[in-house]
Parts: C-alpha cells; structure tokens; sequence
C-alpha cells in the first residue's frame, strides 16, 4: 500500500543536531534531534570538545577513576548542554525537562542539586535524578534533556 495523506501527515520530520562547540559525542548519535518544535538531547557529559579530558577528574594509568571533583562536572555538563541548545536554535530557558544521571547519590547529590539551583534559578524545569552504577566514560554525571523550539 502507498502511502495516503493521513499516514503521510501523521509523519514527523526530525532534524539532527551536532554543536561545533561540544564534545564530540562518544557513539554513533548526535547530540540532539529535533523533532517539530521539540529539541531532544541525546546523554551529555563533562568533556571538553577535541579532548578526552574531563574537568575534575584524576585517573590512574589503567584509566580508572582516581579522585573527581563533581561540581566542576556539574559546571562542565550545564555548559555543554547550554552549547548544544543555543546551537540547535533553542536556549537555556526553554528547556523544559532534565533527567540527571549519578554515579554517587549519597556522596554527589548535594553538590549537584546546589549547583542545578544556581543554573535553573530562573527557569524550573521538570527533574528527575537517578543514581547508575556507570557511564560510557569516567565521568560521575550526565544529562538528558528536552527543550522547546
């Protein structure tokens, strides 16, 4: 069967988005999609764009983590989401929802949650926080979010 004007209307276009100022993504996705007047963003994390650095963290010889400072992630990380909205033709106050992923609640939570209050002072977001075992690199936090257009 072909496809009819309802199927076809039904259709929603979507747009990736790669931000030349945040680190390159670390799989095969881009950093965010659009999706009619939505910005879907895929996981992002502390890294500087051109870098495996991390800001805050030490690692040993084998690669794994030595000691992390989690409010200079939490910086890096809004940065990085800041970069990818302003460069998808959104802003920081329209995102309108957060997912924080944690590698340490009881120890990183309260700094985190300080940190988020200084940056969503103005603009409140819906939230959610959950602790992980891990992430795909050695970095403590992670974001998901989804902005409006």
């Amino acid at each position: 069967m072909g496809t009819g004007p309802t199927e076809k209307s039904q259709t929603m276009i979507s747009d990736s988005v790669n931000s030349q100022q945040a680190p390159e993504p670390v799989g095969l996705y881009p950093h965010a999609r659009k999706v009619g007047n939505l910005l879907f963003l895929s996981g992002v994390g502390p890294r500087k764009r051109g870098t495996r650095d991390i800001p805050g963290v030490v690692l040993d010889s084998k690669g794994a983590i030595q000691s992390y400072d989690i409010a200079a992630q939490c910086h890096s990380v809004f940065e990085n989401v800041r970069k990818i909205v302003e460069d998808a033709g959104s802003s920081w106050d329209q995102i309108v929802d957060v997912t924080a992923f944690l590698t340490n609640m009881a120890d990183d939570f309260q700094v985190y949650n300080k940190i988020y209050a200084e940056y969503f002072a103005e603009n409140r977001p819906c939230r959610t926080t959950v602790e992980v075992n891990c992430l795909p690199t050695p970095i403590a936090i992670e974001l998901k979010c989804i902005a409006t257009i």
